[in-house]
């Protein structure tokens, strides 16, 4: 396992309260990313990916959206894959397999799905990124899926709307929160955090509500991190930390509370959870 001792040692302490960054998640791309061995850089595509995501939805609704350069890859790299499904090729092995089977699938649906593309494309990449190798990133992503689903249900189910829509995946805790009746979907003594997510759906103040819910994600990472001093895991932590305070720098409480209101209304009219709710 490569060890990264100048790298770590040089990066600067970040707390979720900063109010500036003196080094961001395109800082990290261009200066750290190059250092890492080929096995390393795969595990941090993993994060970088999540930008591909958005990218390939904007791109396939209009090819000339201009894209989050975050990603991994540019936009005619993206439209070639997009050509490529289309025209009935092989995957090429340059892209994760999860991102032609979500094209495989996006280009069999018909008029009358009810499905969302976005959801769609959510649950592949979820569980490509279950499926690493690397235990603490495979866990970061299954734990981000589960206080991702369960707080999402436990906000339909506080405003009586359908929740089965709005939950991503098929695993074990999204399938129980998709079809358990009980007051905790059977998840008390499978999920430690349970009580607390469920603390958290009562706060009304939704900037408010956001900052636990990352300051819940922010005590995992730390936790689960700790003795993985100076290896790929402690790089990818920064990483998402630093999405996180950069995500943060932009949200005040004006824009918060015009979030919260479009979040309920998409609830009610059954379209979809904001962007926002599925960091």
């Amino acid at each position: 396992m490569a060890q990264y001792y100048y790298l770590i040692a040089g990066l600067p302490d970040i707390t979720l309260d900063d109010g500036k960054l003196s080094y961001t998640v395109e800082n990290f791309k261009t200066e750290i990313y190059p250092e890492l061995t080929d096995n390393d850089k795969k595990v941090i595509d993993l994060f970088y990916l999540q930008y591909d995501n958005a990218n390939l939805l904007d791109l396939l609704k209009n090819k000339e959206s201009s894209i989050n350069t975050k990603g991994n890859y540019s936009a005619d790299e993206l439209l070639a894959l997009i050509d490529g499904v289309k025209d009935g090729d092989q995957p090429d092995k340059k892209y994760p397999s999860y991102l032609f089977f979500f094209l495989t699938e996006y280009f069999q649906l018909s008029d009358d799905d009810e499905r969302l593309p976005e959801n769609i494309l959510a649950a592949y990449y979820y569980e490509y990124a279950i499926g690493n190798k690397n235990q603490f990133v495979s866990s970061w992503f299954e734990f981000n899926l589960n206080v991702n689903n369960i707080f999402a249900a436990l906000i339909a189910r506080k405003y009586k709307y359908e929740i089965a829509t709005h939950i991503i995946g098929n695993t074990e805790v999204s399938e129980a929160v998709k079809t358990s009746n009980a007051r905790d979907f059977g998840l008390t003594g499978t999920i430690t955090y349970w009580e607390e997510l469920v603390r958290i759906s009562e706060i009304h103040e939704l900037t408010e509500r956001e900052k636990k819910i990352d300051l819940l994600k922010w005590g995992w990472m730390e936790e689960e991190s700790f003795f993985n001093y100076f290896t790929v895991e402690k790089l990818f932590v920064f990483l998402v930390k630093l999405e996180t305070i950069e995500r943060w720098l932009y949200l005040d409480k004006e824009a918060g509370s015009k979030q919260f209101r479009e979040f309920i209304q998409n609830l009610k009219d059954d379209v979809r959870i904001p962007e926002e709710f599925r960091k």
